[in-house]
Parts: C-alpha cells; sequence; structure tokens
C-alpha cells in the first residue's frame, strides 16, 4: 500500500506511555515516532526498543515540527475538541503525522493551530494516551487493509 505515517506525543507526561505507545507503534509498522517538548529516555515498557527499529525525532515545539515535518503530509490532532471528527467515520490520509497530547493538558493551542484536521476516538471520558495512540493505529491499520482488499477483489472480477 502507498503511504506512510508516523505518531507522537506533545509534551509527553510519563516515561512508561511513551515507551508503551513506541513499541505499539513499531507494532503496527509506524514509519517514524516523534516528542514534541520533550525527549526521548530509555522506556522500560519499550521492549521493543522501537528506536532502533524506526527513526524517533525530536522537535522543541510545534512550529519546530511543522519546519520540519516530511513533505506533502498531513498533521492530524488527536483531541477531544468540537472540530474534531469522530474516528469512526474519519477517513485516514494516505501520509499522515499524528499528535497526541498529554492526559492532563491535551494539544497546545500552537499545537491545535498547526494540525490541518482533528480527529477524536468516541468515549465518554479522556483515556490513557498511550491507549488513545494504540486505538487510532488500529483503525488506521483496519480501515487501509480493508480498502486495499476492496480494490483488489474488483481488479479481479
Amino acid at each position: 500500500m502507498r503511504g506512510f505515517f508516523g505518531i507522537g506525543i506533545e509534551n509527553g507526561k510519563t516515561v512508561e506511555n511513551l515507551g508503551t505507545l513506541w513499541r505499539t507503534a513499531h507494532a503496527f509498522g509506524a514509519d517514524f515516532i516523534f516528542t514534541i517538548g520533550g525527549r526521548y529516555h530509555h522506556q522500560p515498557s519499550d521492549t521493543t526498543k522501537a528506536w532502533r527499529h524506526i527513526p524517533l525525532f525530536h522537535y522543541t515545539t510545534p512550529e519546530d515540527m511543522f519546519s520540519h515535518k516530511p513533505v506533502e503530509i498531513e498533521t492530524i490532532g488527536v483531541e477531544i475538541h468540537k472540530a474534531a471528527r469522530n474516528l469512526m467515520t474519519f477517513t485516514h490520509p494516505e501520509r499522515a503525522m499524528y499528535v497526541l497530547g498529554a492526559e492532563d493538558k491535551g494539544l497546545s493551542p500552537a499545537m491545535l493551530s498547526i494540525c490541518s484536521r482533528l480527529v477524536q476516538i468516541p468515549t465518554s471520558y479522556c483515556i490513557n494516551v498511550a491507549v488513545a495512540g494504540s486505538i487510532l493505529m488500529y483503525d488506521r491499520t483496519a480501515k487501509r487493509r480493508a480498502a486495499h482488499s476492496m480494490s483488489i477483489s474488483h481488479a479481479t472480477r
């Protein structure tokens, strides 16, 4: 399938969440991972050592990330927000950078202004950032595989 994606956290709160997200990103085939406003430190929950297998980028601010992002990639914020689309009906772009905020603060106003779109997971309240990232990556993978399978079956008819 064409395209690629990366996932990262702005101002991550705990090392365990960061490590769990990186491990899951590696499992779901992310092409890169990143932090904004925080640095990666050894994560005991990253048992696959994802940073050894996929690029890890560090950005100091949302503006730094925006000025160094890959060409023609869409920046998708994952946030509970009135402008956010429901993940259940969200169509993932071919090339995407997904940005999650820390559980206690969410995405900063600067990051919200940089994101081309926002998506939210339909839950009753805020969930753990690593869990949110895992759900998002599963959704992307499942929808893209289903679309790819449909295009193959239509081509063979």
